[in-house]
């Protein structure tokens, strides 16, 4: 079993911080996160009760154990309070899952055939901690052309969703397929490959998307399908 009490920075730690596209958001880039991160993927073997998830994700999840959360903040809190300028006592909570890509392109919504956000409010954070390697895609951050919108918050929301709307209407149905590079509606601005135990955290108002490519292979079982742990941080507006 995983046990979070005693989680470590691997010996070869290490991240940067760049700065993507023209607006210059911040995506913190850590590679070698955790020592034994093969644990987490033998927890979920193990554990692991995926069901499909909601909406906004073209698969399954699975929860992750309560004390990967506080791994994160006990390992890389600091950090991530630095490099987003964020206050610990605005973060309302958090939220982390198993989660993996298993819907096949014929059956993905609009939604997940273009890049997306997944809050509008400017503090609140994701992340994406690569539990798998190999052929697996990578996730990608996007402009949108039209605005050269490369984050979407409050202010820019109902803007950016009417152009997109008008857009998606005069070009007609987007072709069933996932975001891999660009396209006629989006520039791809930066590409992270998901690479076994690189975490990617940045802002919840900036346009990604998983890059999955043509050949993907949808595999259900944790050891070989694009695993991988998604996590949210809430905060104050």
């Amino acid at each position: 079993m995983y046990q979070q009490s005693t989680a470590q920075l691997h010996e070869h730690f290490r991240y940067r911080v760049d700065r993507v596209g023209q607006e210059g958001e911040p995506v913190l880039v850590i590679d070698n996160f955790l020592t034994n991160a093969e644990s987490l993927v033998n927890y979920v073997i193990r554990f692991g009760q995926f069901q499909l998830a909601g909406p906004g994700y073209p698969g399954v999840r699975s929860p992750a154990p309560d004390k990967y959360l506080v791994a994160l903040r006990q390992l890389l809190g600091d950090l991530i309070y630095r490099t987003f300028d964020l206050d610990e006592q605005d973060i309302t909570g958090a939220q982390a899952d198993f989660s993996m890509v298993m819907t096949p392109p014929q059956h993905l919504r609009l939604p997940h055939r273009i890049p997306h956000y997944d809050s509008n409010k400017r503090a609140e954070l994701a992340a994406v901690h690569f539990l798998c390697s190999g052929p697996q895609g990578s996730t990608a951050f996007y402009r949108h052309r039209q605005t050269g919108y490369e984050f979407v918050d409050h202010s820019r929301l109902a803007h950016y969703r009417a152009t997109l709307e008008a857009e998606v209407k005069q070009q007609g149905d987007l072709p069933a397929r996932y975001m891999n590079g660009s396209t006629p509606l989006f520039e791809q601005i930066a590409e992270y490959g998901a690479l076994f135990n690189r975490i990617l955290i940045y802002p919840c108002t900036s346009l990604h998307s998983g890059n999955i490519p043509e050949d993907f292979v949808f595999d259900a079982d944790p050891r070989r399908g694009r695993l991988s742990i998604n996590t949210f941080i809430f905060c104050r507006d």
